[in-house]
């Protein structure tokens, strides 16, 4: 065989390997979009998990999370680059009722996340995000589509500790887990999007953000009782 059909075959096997390479980074990059609804109410659960663990070791200051508006929870976000890389994850938003967001915690909605680089390195690993959505611009920002962190909604790494005070001028505080506590992250960039597939197999229905949220004619998912009842509870 002459060098030069050497070389075409080697390139050949070396697109194919890129193709399939790419092919299995999507599937992870692109959460929800072939799921099923008992994946979904897992994710529900992980995100309770994510929320019990943050209560318990107190790692996102209490006098933060009482003046959010709405919390979205993303555990296991993850990251795969070999050659080509991305991230991705998704979770439920969850909001105050009432006009004033001072109601008690609303029926989940499903959001994925893309383009988070933060506390993800490469090779393949997770982080779990808990997002505090703290103005009402931000919350208009998340619950009207995509949306994109820093042009849509002003967002900053969460405050901790003695600078729990310091919350104020910003639409979304981000905090990120990947091993121990919670701690300030900023997510550059990160995009927001409403699952609505995932959306839609929970409540039986085509139904967007808003009307899961604001309104009063679905219950919330048996994946989500036990997050729900530890927010109405604090």
């Amino acid at each position: 065989m002459s060098k030069s059909m050497v070389g075409k075959s080697y390139r050949n096997r070396k697109a194919a390997f890129s193709l399939l390479l790419s092919l299995v980074v999507i599937s992870f990059t692109v959460p929800g979009r072939a799921g099923d609804k008992e994946k979904d109410e897992e994710t529900l659960t992980n995100a309770g998990n994510v929320l019990q663990d943050m209560l318990n070791n107190q790692s996102i200051p209490q006098d933060v999370i009482s003046k959010a508006d709405c919390i979205l929870i993303l555990p296991s976000v993850k990251k795969f680059s070999i050659g080509v890389g991305g991230s991705g994850g998704r979770g439920p938003l969850v909001c105050r009722g009432g006009s004033s967001f001072t109601g008690k915690w609303s029926a989940p909605a499903m959001y994925s996340v893309g383009g988070v680089s933060a506390g993800l390195q490469l090779g393949g690993t997770s982080t779990d995000y808990v997002l505090l959505i703290m103005t009402e611009k931000g919350v208009n920002a998340v619950l009207n589509g995509k949306t994109k962190l820093g042009r849509d909604a002003a967002a900053a790494a969460g405050p901790s500790g003695a600078n729990a005070g310091a919350v104020s001028g910003n639409d979304i505080l981000t905090y990120g887990r990947s091993k121990g506590l919670f701690a300030g992250v900023s997510l550059g960039a990160a995009s927001l999007d409403p699952d609505s597939d995932a959306n839609q197999r929970l409540y039986g229905k085509a139904i967007t953000p808003r009307e899961i949220v604001a309104g009063n004619d679905v219950q919330p998912p048996t994946g989500s009782q036990a997050m729900l009842s530890l927010l109405n509870s604090k």
